[in-house]
């Protein structure tokens, strides 16, 4: 009797596993893009009974997408990033202002001003400055955010704000800005300033969004003026205080009409986070032209705008006549933006790209090292940048095109996080990003460098590498 009851739970369980892992099958035949990806998945589900069925449905399900396309509804209808004047380019950069239209779905817009800020030492100043004069609103959402001597000062500007009546709203990352503990978070809770930790719990089941971070780095006040690009906010930013494990980094101020995308992407976050829609003159005012720089922010992330970012690079890419520079902490570029790279030297276009010398994660510079040798084969240039370790993030392409903001050259910012960058056209700008870049060229990468590093080492960067899409 009993080896009937184990034969039948046997099939029982059999059933229950086919089931299963042709449910997988079916959704990852529907939802997943990715070949490799998709074959891996269905291959768990089957040759791993059950167990491979729920890991799936743990982690493989994508449920960001899922709740954005729920709070696509509940948006208002504002049409802000429709507003502004968008010139038109006559110039062989007009395809990429076209095709940046259908990935975004924002124009570019006219009449800004761009202004560059070196470190925390020149930036962190103007942001606080903003901070004290904010009358109506402010909007900051940060990766990391630190309650240490540089963070203290933006607390208590922001406390400072909510007490005279300043709708302030600030939002930290999960896990940058502490898993298990968040002094910044909590300080802001104790005295009343609304902050939500992004996609943040130590429970169990919600685990698959532990890879999901916010990384957008974005200042808004009065829907007015605005601060972004690479900058954290923290003590190791503050050159001039020589701290341990000092960070160069490049934030920018913005003005003019494209304010109001940037409040527009920080009201998303704040939507899908505290269930709150940002509306009113408080938020977006009317915005003159105040400079000439044309400029659009673009968005990316697990959501809707999965591979914006991407999809905008490699277009850039591919419209350069004469040069491309690129400035990245993490450069872990997947292959077909190898290839793009690759293809544009040589078709003549010189191609320039900067990385640090010393990675501050040690398995980013040995994978980072695997994967260049094809770029420097087909003729590219990878520079490393002298100590101290260089945050910045940029690219700029033919002296008149930049993208500056959050992402990194890698699958983590392309794929997992939520990132927010900027391109703007802008001769004058893009002059003096392309100089701050030649300034920080160390020593050049050599292919016979890579070639004569020993065995041990190129197996190192090599197993460092199969780690590309987790990095």
């Amino acid at each position: 009797m009993l080896g009937m009851f184990d034969q039948f739970s046997a099939i029982g369980l059999s059933v229950v596993h086919i089931l299963l892992a042709i449910c997988v099958t079916v959704h990852v035949l529907f939802h997943k893009r990715d070949v490799g990806a998709s074959i891996g998945w269905i291959g768990l589900a089957w040759l791993s009974p059950i167990l491979g069925s729920i890991l799936y449905v743990m982690f493989g399900i994508n449920r960001v997408k899922q709740r954005a396309n729920q709070l696509r509804e509940k948006r208002p209808d504002r049409l802000v990033a429709k507003s502004g004047i968008s010139r038109g380019r006559d110039d062989h950069l007009a395809s990429l202002e076209r095709a940046g239209d259908l990935i975004t779905q924002r124009p570019a817009i006219g009449g800004n001003a761009v202004a560059i800020l070196h470190n925390g030492d020149e930036a962190y100043p103007q942001m606080i400055a903003a901070i004290e004069a904010a009358k109506s609103s402010i909007a900051l959402s940060s990766y990391i955010f630190r309650a240490d001597e540089a963070g203290s000062a933006f607390i208590e500007a922001l406390i400072r704000a909510r007490q005279r009546g300043v709708r302030v709203r600030v939002l930290i990352d999960g896990i940058g800005g502490g898993y298990f503990l968040s002094s910044t978070y909590k300080r802001l809770r104790q005295h009343g300033v609304p902050v939500f930790r992004f996609m943040h719990s130590p429970l169990p089941w919600r685990m698959p969004f532990l890879n999901l971070r916010t990384h957008k780095k974005m200042l808004a006040l009065d829907g007015r003026i605005a601060f972004t690009g690479g900058l954290n906010i923290g003590g190791e930013n503050l050159l001039a205080n020589h701290p341990r494990h000092p960070v160069r980094d490049t934030h920018f101020r913005v003005d003019g009409p494209v304010v109001a995308q940037l409040v527009e992407a920080f009201a998303q976050d704040w939507l899908f986070i505290a269930n709150e829609n940002l509306e009113g003159e408080a938020w977006f005012p009317a915005l003159d032209e105040v400079g000439e720089a044309e400029a659009r922010i673009i968005l990316s992330g697990p959501d809707e705008n999965l591979e914006k970012i991407e999809f905008m690079i490699l277009e850039a890419i591919a419209c350069a006549r004469q040069s491309i520079k690129v400035m990245s902490p993490y450069f872990l570029p997947d292959d077909r933006m190898v290839t793009a790279l690759a293809l544009a030297s040589m078709r003549g276009v010189e191609v320039d790209v900067i990385v640090p010398a010393h990675n501050n994660h040690r398995i980013v510079g040995w994978a980072m090292r695997s994967q260049i040798g094809p770029l420097v084969a087909a003729g590219c240039r990878i520079w490393q940048s002298p100590p101290p370790f260089n945050h910045s993030k940029m690219m700029t392409v033919d002296g008149i095109w930049c993208l500056i903001g959050s992402s990194n050259w890698d699958m983590r910012s392309f794929r997992l996080n939520f990132e927010l960058d900027m391109e703007v056209y802008h001769a004058n700008i893009v002059q003096n990003l392309d100089e701050l870049m030649d300034t920080r060229r160390g020593a050049l990468i050599t292919a016979a460098e890579l070639n004569d590093l020993p065995l041990p080492v190129k197996l190192l960067d090599n197993g460092a590498r199969l780690m590309l899409p987790y990095f």
